[in-house]
């Protein structure tokens, strides 16, 4: 197993109501679970190859709960990305070289029957968590947008997080809301749902929590 660690930011957005009961081990809104999920490495390594910059995610459909399984994923990853990162990122992203259940890419890696070759394509990711706001696409592929949540009554910004300690994606979530399209071979369009920003920062061997953050937080 190669070791490695990713430090970036993570926007998801997925077709349960927002909060999204999959966070709190009940089942998904609607039956099924569809998502598109844009991740940015701002600092990282795949044992020797920097990771640096490096953009990519996934899209993923369930006809059930996830861990019902049945998935379909669609990995994809910056095409300015060299062969060796493209090669790191879409095995990070497909759950490889990670220890089992470490990571929520190995979780949903694992609960996929088909991965489809990746799509290397143009990736823009501006994520900002503290505003709750997003502008991500992959050039020919998928777009998605995140905004805060809003008062109904006032129009004003409502703010609200997940806490979880032993996540197996982050440990704290901004909550807001998110519209995606995504099309090629797991297509959808997501209005108005769940939207999650977070600060990515993993390893092979999980979610790097608090005070024992490596080298790479310093």
């Amino acid at each position: 197993m190669t070791e490695w660690e990713a430090h970036g930011m993570t926007f998801a957005n997925c077709n349960c109501a927002y909060g999204c009961p999959c966070q709190f081990n009940a089942l998904p809104t609607y039956g099924d679970c569809r998502a598109v999920v844009f991740t940015r490495i701002d600092r990282g390594r795949f044992g020797e190859v920097a990771l640096d910059g490096v953009k990519g995610g996934i899209i993923v459909s369930w006809p059930g709960p996830v861990h019902m399984g049945k998935g379909v994923m669609q990995p994809f990853v910056d095409e300015r990305a060299n062969p060796a990162q493209r090669d790191a990122l879409l095995r990070i992203l497909t759950g490889q070289d990670t220890e089992e259940m470490a990571t929520g890419f190995w979780v949903y890696a694992k609960m996929c029957d088909t991965i489809h070759e990746p799509v290397y394509t143009r990736v823009e990711i501006e994520i900002d968590m503290e505003a709750r706001t997003a502008q991500c696409r992959a050039e020919g592929l998928a777009e998605t947008r995140g905004e805060p949540i809003r008062n109904p009554v006032t129009g004003a910004e409502h703010r609200v997080g997940i806490l979880q300690p032993n996540g197996f994606e982050y440990e704290v979530s901004e909550i807001g809301r998110g519209w995606s399209e995504a099309k090629g071979t797991v297509p959808m369009r997501l209005e108005d749902s769940y939207g999650s920003w977070f600060e990515l920062h993993m390893t092979q061997s999980g979610v790097i929590r608090g005070a024992n953050r490596g080298a790479l937080a310093a």
